[in-house]
């Protein structure tokens, strides 16, 4: 079995002999961690940074981890919920007074947080290229007519939901989303966590290996629609992950830097009732909010049911049937990546990788090694 470092509590031995086993296989390199009740008992990785094999992952070793970004920036948000700063059920142009144009002044907050706000891409022509320049991609989208009655239905905002939501951060605190995340969340927490990717860190970052291709026809799709719409402005690219202009973007909804134990410091906050690393950043009542479900059914742009709360994924859903119901909200990157909160059993659960899998969110691997920890805490 391929060798996995790091240190894991022996309940939880499933947890590094499943990663060892993946290794061996459909793996190349990634990192788990799993906070149970305030104490990390799973911190492992293993495997490599390289599809040549010739460079270790190591303990610092960062990794993009895609949309598992939103689940910082959602807390980012909740944050100033906590603070009197912003209201989830205020219209988003009582703080982006342009936004309201265009047939969205009923657009609410928690639309934009729950993937309901009807604006879950850009109108074309539009590139990944185009994310990069944070003041004309936030005009156009406060420009944009929505593609479906806000608050009907979810539409995942699957690479605009950092330029919407980064945006009221900005307005509130007059800073961007990367300077609120660095000065009050992973600074504070001590999170090895960042939004792009300074220079300084480049020679540490894993370059994320692409996926297959998504198996989606799109010439045979109706070109209205949202999922023709949000998967065509942008159409992703994988490997634009690694190149230095994604880097030094600003994208909350995209390239957040980091590996299982830094989301896990951040992100176990939401579990133990709003606290991590000694720093309070939420109080229950705003957790509390997070439950309050916005959508339950067939994701308009992602085809499959899911139920979103405001800012996450909530259990049970049929996307992701391993995870348990109950108190639990989650969401992960493109690939495979993973981040679970379950409050009921106060477990955290992180899973970051480089080798991209096939799918949205989860894969066999992240179910792999969710049911090895879940079945270690509950047993």
């Amino acid at each position: 079995m391929a060798e996995v470092h790091g240190s894991c509590d022996d309940r939880f031995g499933a947890v590094r002999d499943a990663l060892g086993q993946h290794l061996d296989g459909d793996e190349l390199g990634a990192s788990i961690a799993v906070d149970l009740d305030g104490e990390r008992v799973v911190d492992v990785w293993g495997g490599y940074r390289d599809e040549e094999r010739t460079t270790p992952w190591t303990e610092d070793t960062i990794v993009n981890v895609w949309s598992t970004t939103k689940t910082v920036l959602s807390l980012a948000a909740l944050m100033l919920v906590d603070r009197g700063e912003l209201d989830v059920d205020a219209p988003v142009g009582d703080y982006w007074p342009e936004f309201s144009a265009k047939g969205k002044k009923d657009v609410l907050v928690r639309h934009l947080m729950s993937h309901t706000s009807g604006v879950s891409g850009w109108d074309p022509p539009f590139t990944v290229e185009d994310m990069y320049d944070w003041t004309t991609s936030t005009e156009r989208l406060a420009q944009q007519r929505p593609w479906w009655e806000p608050g009907t239905a979810s539409g995942y905002h699957a690479n605009n939901q950092g330029h919407l939501v980064g945006e009221l951060i900005r307005r509130i605190t007059g800073r961007t989303f990367k300077q609120f995340v660095a000065e009050e969340i992973a600074g504070p927490v001590g999170a090895d966590f960042q939004v792009g990717c300074a220079e300084k860190d480049w020679h540490r970052v894993a370059p994320v290996v692409p996926p297959p291709p998504m198996d989606i026809d799109f010439a045979a799709l109706d070109q209205t629609s949202p999922l023709f719409r949000t998967f065509t402005g942008p159409v992703a690219s994988a490997a634009a992950a690694n190149s230095p202009d994604w880097r030094n973007a600003d994208m909350g909804a995209l390239n957040g830097h980091s590996n299982a134990r830094g989301v896990l410091q951040i992100m176990r906050a939401v579990t133990l009732g709003g606290e991590t690393g000694g720093v309070r950043l939420l109080s229950q009542p705003t957790i509390d909010l997070i439950f309050r479900e916005q959508a339950d059914g067939v994701d308009l742009v992602l085809g499959v049911p899911f139920r979103f709360g405001i800012g996450f994924g909530l259990t049970p859903s049929a996307a992701v049937p391993y995870l348990p119901e109950g108190r639990v909200c989650f969401w992960g990157g493109w690939g495979g990546s993973l981040i679970v909160m379950d409050l009921d059993r106060r477990l955290t659960f992180s899973y970051m990788m480089n080798r991209m899998a096939p799918g949205i969110v989860g894969s066999d691997r992240s179910q792999a090694y969710f049911e090895a920890a879940f079945s270690a805490a509950v047993g």
